[in-house]
């Protein structure tokens, strides 16, 4: 799959591809980025990319023309129509593990990480496929979502992980991941003995596995009621689920 990265600051990309254990699926060229300088695309001396915006008001608007000119060049070089378009923007649709998920399968994405106030809604209409965001909060720009969302892609491509690694994680079924333990098995803590829970240490994988699913039921419980709610409602609770949960009043 190949991502286009249409960005005022492509340096901010390069120390996420070639660090860490995703670093594998770029490398590899799993997932095949590509960065495209913004300022490469106007056309005064300047190399201006902004503007005031009409009707006035604080900030700077990211001018359309210059974007499209990068986009041009993106289908050039691909040498085919583009597929999605993805704009960052805290007016789009949260990033959860569903669209993720898609992405992971997908051909790629075109990212146009905005900056200041925005892009000029004219582009957004006429070219933008899709718009995401990191979260119910604002930041500088669109470079942060992307590279969320390219890290979180790349963990699930074959040979990132362990096989079944993120198949564990929170939201991969719809409920939160549960505690995890490591050495020692005794750990002292401003003088307190804290113990790993001994059914980890029995060696039987069944008891194991029912420990964990419970501990994450709880957890989601606790923090993520509304994900029960959706797992109910889609059928992804067993009888030995809804048992653990009613015992522990919900």
């Amino acid at each position: 799959m190949r991502f286009d990265v249409v960005t005022l600051f492509p340096e901010l990309f390069a120390p996420h591809l070639s660090h860490g254990i995703t670093r594998r699926a770029f490398e590899s060229a799993r997932i095949d980025v590509r960065l495209w300088p913004l300022r490469d695309f106007a056309d005064d001396t300047y190399r201006r990319v902004d503007d005031r915006p009409y009707g006035g008001g604080p900030g700077m608007v990211m001018l359309a023309e210059p974007l499209l000119r990068a986009l041009d060049a993106v289908v050039a070089q691909r040498g085919e129509a583009l597929p999605t378009v993805v704009h960052f923007t805290p007016t789009g649709r949260r990033i959860d593990q569903s669209v993720v998920q898609a992405f992971a399968t997908g051909p790629g994405a075109v990212l146009l990480c905005g900056r200041y106030e925005g892009i000029d809604q004219r582009l957004i209409d006429t070219r933008v496929t899709q718009e995401l965001s990191l979260g119910d909060f604002v930041l500088s720009g669109g470079e942060l979502p992307a590279l969320a969302l390219l890290d979180a892609v790349a963990r699930l491509q074959d040979g990132v992980l362990r096989a079944p690694s993120h198949q564990d994680d929170s939201f991969s079924d719809g409920l939160l991941e549960g505690p995890q333990y490591s050495r020692p098995e005794r750990l002292a803590i401003d003088g307190v003995a804290h113990e790993v829970p001994a059914v980890l240490l029995s060696g039987h994988h069944a008891a194991i596995a029912r420990w964990r699913r419970e501990q994450s039921l709880a957890l989601t419980a606790r923090r993520r009621p509304d994900l029960i709610a959706a797992a109910r409602a889609a059928g992804r609770l067993s009888q030995s689920d809804e048992a653990w949960l009613a015992s522990l009043g919900i």
